[in-house]
């Protein structure tokens, strides 16, 4: 209060600070970490990239219309890959045009690559015999054409300094208008997939969502806090605290070289809607003691020395929520929980220096200010709470038990599910585009497995090249997997070719066949660079490369270990081969497991950390498993209903757990904080000091609560299936804690607590107010020492 001045000015400074430096927040567009870089794992995958290139740099056209082989749309399709082709980013387009088969040279005794569609086609009869032609290529069969039905792919490969920067984002929408255009004039419907595609899309809604929501956030809080206090500087002010702190955040993320994720992009509007608490509190008491005593400088001391500390301490077990999440070895989980968390304690800061400085230079609160203390609607509901706790007790007791119970057999439906594509709406295009090419090409996302021969050259050696061909043919036979390619399938292109491109021929030449086979595919040069994108500089190394349908983290961890690698080790057996399953479909489901396992650690690790400054607050074991019991039991409620409601345990769900707890946290930390306070006033007794609680902090319980749940509800207007759990998950989480700590804490209270305590000695929560028992004694006392009670209680003392 003394320097005021100095400290509003030091904020302004900061925030200048942070503010120049928030104007260089950037998106992020690398594929999120969630392995560490040791796991065996991810060496592995690695080691592929640095053999082989990218595995998730594809982005796929599709289209399914008989009207494609007419000799206009034909052309039309040939422009669109031409056209896509001399886009920057774009390193090749692979499609029905321009797709080319071995021709044999016998002069030469080599393989030519021979375009199968060389020029512009003149009538209905050449597109015909050329279509067949393709067709007949084995080697595109169930890769770029489906034999069955017609379907074709376009596969267009990103180049990679493109596709981890923002210039992805220009290159999809050029692809996207390309396409739109083919569709425009050509009248066949086209589908988009992949996962720069997919990156993209959710890229660009992390950003427009970001500010969506902090300006929501912002107005949804806004008008709570005008309908709660009825008058424009309880609004007002609150807002530039958050403003200051969002400005914070941003400026943060620079200074720590992080960038902005699905995750950090929450944090904005998140900290709008748990800042706000701290100024309804602040708000509350210093109308509360102004009312009282009706000395402004007072009532503003007052609200630093009595719940300064307590609000301190909820903004800081809220923080732990978050805190304990830079803990994890997960990148993304790391630098949100880092920022979040230091930002929360931030919006303490600034709160305490703002609300007292403000409202010191603000006139003195008018009646109409101070008519939120007498909402009468809000009295009847804090009566009616105080009578049922009295009342009703076994009842809470009886309906907890049974809520627990039922949570409980909820529990036990409970899965851990993710999906690769798991933010994208149910009935989005991109929904709808995936299930095109699961349907027509058994999906889209990268599977791959390299084959280590153990010697040079070995991948030419037939033994291996037959073995090779069981696998695929093992792997082919899953639904869920899409035809392979490999060095396999190159050389059963050559035979067909050196057999006159005869269709039937396609297959691995036999012991006879080989020598003069592999003698034209010795002298065989590659200009695409396609063949060495399969093999490695020594011949000793082969990759086989296919997509899988994203048929989510437990099918899909199942299929690989109890289908995939048994078969895979059961054919390796007894030879020099060593074949790893690896790509990023593999390495998300470990990162899915590891975000987990991860998140648990964390909530784990909140539960001790809060269990242990509740000790230390309040110095009564008691008091700890009765503070801790009404926020454990929400998140239990909330698993039960995510396994009656089939909702996944993932990791935008698995979040909620640790961030709620250290939020929900904060209620019990003020009752019991007002609670103590009371029970000496109150001569050790623990029903009137019950009723005085309850109907002092009950208020702003409920004002916070109703701003936490509409606050974190608005993110149920997300696109993104995670963002939308979180909300809405959370907002139901909370408004159950609201009600365990509002009903079921003073129950506990009333059955548990003996009111006895030792006047000397007072725990940490008491100890920041020297003189307030004193003080308050005074002020409530009737001049004989004894303290007037409320008319409903039949005691005296």
């Amino acid at each position: 209060m003394k320097y005021r001045l100095t400290l509003v000015i030091l904020i302004g400074v900061i925030t200048v600070f942070m503010g120049y430096h928030a104007r260089k927040a950037e998106m992020s567009y690398d594929f999120a970490k969630t392995v560490p870089m040791d796991d065996p794992d991810m060496i592995n995958f690695m080691e592929f990239k640095s053999l082989f290139g990218e595995d998730g740099n594809l982005i796929a056209i599709g289209v399914k219309d008989s009207s494609l082989y007419d000799v206009h749309n034909f052309e039309l399709f040939r422009r669109l890959s031409d056209s896509i082709k001399t886009f920057t980013g774009v390193n090749e387009v692979y499609s029905l045009p321009q797709i080319q088969r071995f021709e044999k040279d016998t002069a030469e005794r080599k393989f030519n690559l021979v375009p199968i569609f060389r020029n512009e086609i003149t009538n209905q009869a050449e597109m015909d015999s050329l279509i067949q032609l393709a067709f007949d290529q084995k080697f595109y069969s169930g890769r770029l054409l489906n034999e069955s039905n017609g379907a074709t792919l376009m596969l267009i490969s990103i180049d990679k300094d493109v596709l981890n920067s923002e210039r992805r984002i220009g290159l999809t929408e050029k692809i996207v208008a390309a396409g739109d255009f083919f569709e425009a004039n050509s009248g066949i419907t086209v589908h988009y997939a992949g996962l720069p595609f997919v990156r993209s899309v959710i890229a660009s809604k992390v950003k427009r969502e970001m500010e969506m929501f902090l300006i929501l956030s912002v107005l949804v809080t806004a008008i709570i806090l005008f309908l709660f206090f009825r008058t424009w500087d309880a609004v007002v002010f609150p807002m530039v605290i958050i403003g200051v702190v969002v400005v914070w955040v941003l400026g943060s993320l620079v200074l720590f070289g992080y960038k902005i994720t699905m995750l950090t992009g929450l944090i904005p509007p998140v900290i709008v809607v748990i800042g706000i608490p701290n100024s309804v509190y602040l708000l509350n008491k210093y109308h509360q003691e102004y009312e009282l005593h009706g000395n402004k400088v007072m009532a503003v001391s007052r609200v630093v020395r009595k719940i300064g500390v307590v609000t301190l301490i909820t903004n800081f077990t809220t923080a732990i929520g978050f805190l304990v999440l830079a803990t994890t070895e997960i990148v993304i989980l790391r630098e949100f929980g880092i920022v979040a968390g230091l930002n929360i304690m931030a919006t303490f800061i600034v709160s305490i220096i703002l609300i007292p400085a403000v409202f010191l230079w603000l006139p003195a609160p008018n009646t109409q200010q101070l008519k939120h203390l007498k909402f009468k609607p809000l009295d009847v509901v804090l009566s009616a709470l105080d009578k049922w706790i009295y009342s009703h007790r076994k009842t809470v007791y009886l309906i907890t038990g049974l809520l627990v119970a039922l949570a409980a057999l909820g529990m036990t439906r409970l899965r851990a599910v993710a999906f690769m594509v798991d933010d994208i709406p149910e009935k989005s295009e991109i929904r709808t585009d995936l299930e095109f090419f699961e349907a027509n090409f058994n999906g889209i996302m990268p599977l791959e497995m390299v084959v280590d021969t153990g010697e040079r050259r070995g991948v030419l050696e037939l033994k291996n090249l037959n073995k090779i061909e069981d696998l695929e043919e093992f792997l082919h036979s899953q639904k869920d997997i899409s035809l392979p390619v490999s060095l396999v399938s190159f050389v059963k292109a050559s035979k067909q070719a050196f057999y006159n491109n005869n269709p039937d021929r396609y297959s691995l030449p036999s012991s006879r066949e080989r020598s003069f086979i592999l003698r034209y595919m010795r002298n065989q040069s590659d200009s695409t660079g396609l063949f060495n994108s399969f093999v490695d500089s020594t011949l000793q190394v082969m990759r086989v490369s296919m997509q899988v349908a994203d048929i989510g983290s437990e099918k899909m961890d199942s299929l690989i270990e109890e289908v995939i690698r048994p078969e895979v080790d059961s054919l390796v057996a007894g030879t020099d081969l060593k074949i790893s399953i690896t790509g990023t479909t593999p390495l998300f489901i470990r990162g899915n497991k590891f975000l987990i396992q991860n998140l648990r650690f964390s909530l784990i690790l909140a539960f001790i950390l809060i269990a242990v400054i509740m000790g230390v607050l309040f110095g009564n074991l008691k008091m700890i498993l009765i503070s801790m019991l009404p926020n454990i039991i929400p998140l239990l409620i909330t698993a039960g209903i995510m396994g009656f409601f089939g909702i996944p345990l993932k990791p935008s769900t698995a979040l909620i757990f640790s961030i709620v707890f250290g939020i929900s946290v904060d209620d019990s930390i003020h009752f019991l904080a007002k609670y103590r306070q009371e029970l000496f006033l109150n001569r050790f007794s623990v029903p009137i000091t019950v009723s005085k609680t309850l109907r002092e902090t009950g208020a702003s319980m409920i004002y916070t609560s109703v701003i936490l749940f509409a606050g974190f509800v608005i993110f149920a207007w997300s696109d993104f299936g995670g963002t939308i759990a979180l909300g809405i998950l959370t907002s139901i989480t909370l408004m159950i804690a609201m009600f365990t700590n509002l009903i079921l804490l003073p129950s506990l209270l009333l059955t548990f607590d003996d009111g006895r305590r030792d006047p000397q000695e007072h725990p940490l929560i008491e100890e920041y107010d020297d003189g307030f028992y004193q003080d308050l004694e005074n002020e409530n006392s009737n001049g004989n020492g004894s303290v007037e009670l409320p008319e409903n209680k039949n005691q005296t003392i």
